[in-house]
């Protein structure tokens, strides 16, 4: 797809991989609207990167009809890319996993996710095109001690995304999932948000975002189902 001139949302836009993603696009120039829970926050990273803000808890299910038309009508009714990136992850092992970790993350990781791109879904077919991106997790692939929650969103996301690959490649829709490994984001610190500082032997938020974007950018004959990013050596 020609990227200059496109219109792109990314849920959590505000920080970590969804910033410096809204920051690639808009680089490219593109239109593009960024999602956050928290109005300061996602206000000041908009102004920063040159991007639309707009407060919006995906979480917030009943929200989600009223605010995807409120937020598409900031982009001129037009939406070419939706970047599905809005997550939150809660660890707690077997036998000590309370019920609130299951509602709060699924809501967010699953249920919000999906309700969400069905909103969004008909501005695609009326077109018949489009990009819908995925933000998985190599937890969509494996588990690891304490992941019950996070990874079974995660591998629920993958489901969705094979699912809906079937269903709207017919409309010239594509839908892609890219998985990254640890990333030095604010992944688990649900309450301040604060992200942790890049390492040099670990994934940056702008190693995925740069991922994203070449998915976007390949010519719309061809797409990407799914591609897994991994540190080159993270020991």
């Amino acid at each position: 797809m020609e990227i200059q001139n496109s219109h792109v949302i990314v849920t959590g836009g505000s920080s970590g991989i969804g910033r410096e993603t809204a920051r690639a696009f808009i680089a490219e120039g593109a239109k593009v609207l960024i999602t956050g829970r928290d109005k300061e926050k996602v206000d000041s990273v908009a102004a920063e990167i040159g991007a639309i803000p707009f407060q919006f808890d995906i979480s917030n299910l009943e929200s989600i009809p009223e605010k995807a038309k409120e937020l598409v009508a900031l982009l001129d009714g037009k939406v070419d890319t939706l970047v599905n990136n809005a997550g939150i992850g809660m660890l707690a092992k077997l036998g000590e996993i309370p019920l609130e970790h299951f509602q709060k993350v699924y809501n967010t990781n699953v249920f919000g996710f999906a309700l969400f791109t069905q909103e969004i879904l008909p501005y695609f077919l009326e077109k018949q095109y489009g990009n819908i991106i995925n933000v998985g997790s190599t937890g969509s692939h494996k588990g690891a001690a304490g992941g019950s929650v996070y990874a079974g969103t995660k591998h629920a996301v993958l489901a969705m995304t094979r699912c809906w690959q079937i269903e709207l490649r017919k409309f010239n829709i594509r839908v892609s999932q890219i998985n990254p490994s640890e990333v030095t984001t604010a992944f688990a610190n649900n309450d301040d948000r604060t992200e942790r500082e890049e390492l040099d032997n670990k994934l940056g938020a702008a190693d995925i975002a740069q991922a994203i974007v070449s998915m976007v950018e390949l010519r719309d004959k061809a797409f990407v189902t799914e591609m897994t990013v991994f540190a080159t050596n993270p020991f």
